[in-house]
């Protein structure tokens, strides 16, 4: 099983996604082997990769397996999103304005992490906020768990992927075993994804790095180990490259096609009438580039390969869109020139924070008027939405919402 089938896991587990409907009772295991003995049994597996006894049984002698995963496994999104909203939510103020904060704050390494490995730090901010919200939700325990008995559960009972787990939690054994964690510190999704940057197993075991030479690899704690190590691991899974960046908003010829399979140099595009959509030149004509429309009637961008070097941490189109564009807003750039058809502008902190007080004076639970829409603030939205007859009603805090909320 790769990374990549491991991040879609992530992006359904963690904060930044929609949230899952995670009610009803666990599935039953399909193990014919009792909990027990189906550990003991796996101690040979993990003597073969090193594994001391002394280390298994610590870990693996009194666990609970961690039932409730299999239901969180199976669920389907609890909101359904369009590009412009996914979009909206992520790239929000909140996200913009702390990104500044760290990107001042962690300025010094964020340019040695730049030098060693060439990611631009703006691209790593916006990483870092879409993953964890800036290190804010790591060992929250509204979305956050102990990863042990997690992992151990979907390699006992959950008949899908079974090896992909069995060799996570191998993985997350050998972390132990080698001094970088205890136990009782791996917190993190329900599919094992841990830290600043959501590591699994795997990737913590071959991308991580001593970055702050304090003699163990963590995504834990200071963020200095998680950026250096998944700024590796786009630098060479991702194939980025040094000093280019991830692409162009543009604009193509009436009548021409707004998307490509193949890539050409910008000096191609150049001559097949694509412009930049804000009037600039393209810095570097030889760069190699596709064209992607992600919505009809929206934004046209040309792509390089940094954009697909992103992309290899999760392989999903609207992710690495939001990384790429929250880390230029971080910069300093504006939004996008052309709208998503039927999109709408972000709403404003101030605005979201009204959204929520306003709908918590009403009696919906928001969770907290912190200006941030996480899934207490979607839910909310939805519930008063139904209540009003807005339709759809998508959890979607926007302009309309807003606009009732302020009629009484």
């Amino acid at each position: 099983m790769t990374h990549s089938l491991s991040r879609r896991d992530v992006v359904k587990a963690i904060f930044a996604g929609s949230a899952l409907c995670v009610g009803g009772p666990a599935i039953a295991r399909t193990s014919s082997a009792s909990f027990p003995q189906w550990v003991e049994a796996f101690h040979r597996r993990a003597r073969a990769r090193g594994i001391s006894d002394a280390v298994y049984a610590n870990v693996m002698r009194d666990m609970k397996p961690d039932t409730s995963v299999y239901a969180l496994d199976k669920a389907q999104p609890e909101f359904r999103e369009k590009l412009w909203q996914y979009l909206n939510r992520r790239v929000s103020d909140w996200r913009i304005m702390v990104g500044k904060e760290r990107a001042h704050e962690y300025a010094d390494l964020l340019k040695r992490i730049e030098r060693d490995y060439g990611v631009d730090r703006y691209t790593m901010l916006g990483l870092w906020g879409m993953e964890s919200a800036f290190g804010d939700v790591v060992l929250n325990p509204k979305h956050m768990r102990p990863i042990l008995p997690a992992l151990a559960a979907l390699a006992w009972g959950e008949p899908r992927r079974r090896s992909y787990w069995e060799q996570e939690l191998l993985n997350a054994l050998v972390i132990v075993e080698r001094g970088w964690a205890k136990p009782g510190e791996m917190i993190g999704s329900w599919a094992g994804a841990m830290g600043h940057t959501q590591w699994m197993p795997e990737v913590w075991l071959q991308m991580g790095v001593d970055y702050n030479r304090d003699g163990r690899v963590s995504p834990f704690g200071p963020p200095d180990d998680a950026l250096a190590g998944t700024a590796r691991f786009i630098q060479r899974r991702g194939k980025y490259r040094r000093g280019e960046g991830w692409g162009y908003e543009v604009r193509v010829p009436a009548g021409a096609s707004a998307n490509s399979n193949g890539m050409a140099p910008i000096s191609t595009w150049l001559k097949r009438g694509v412009t930049r959509a804000d009037g600039k030149s393209f810095p570097r004509t030889e760069e190699r580039a596709r064209l992607w429309q992600p919505a009809v009637g929206g934004p046209v961008f040309l792509l390089t390969q940094n954009f697909s070097a992103v992309r290899s941490y999760n392989p999903a189109n609207a992710y690495a869109l939001a990384i790429v564009h929250l880390g230029d807003r971080i910069r300093g750039d504006g939004s996008f020139v052309q709208q998503f058809r039927g999109g709408e502008r972000i709403l404003t902190l101030d605005e979201i924070q009204e959204v929520q007080r306003r709908l918590t004076k009403r009696g919906f639970d928001t969770g907290g008027t912190d200006g941030r829409v996480g899934r207490d603030t979607m839910r909310a939205v939805r519930a008063f939405q139904t209540k009003a007859g807005l339709e759809p009603a998508d959890g979607y805090p926007g302009l309309k919402v807003l606009a009732r909320l302020r009629e009484s």
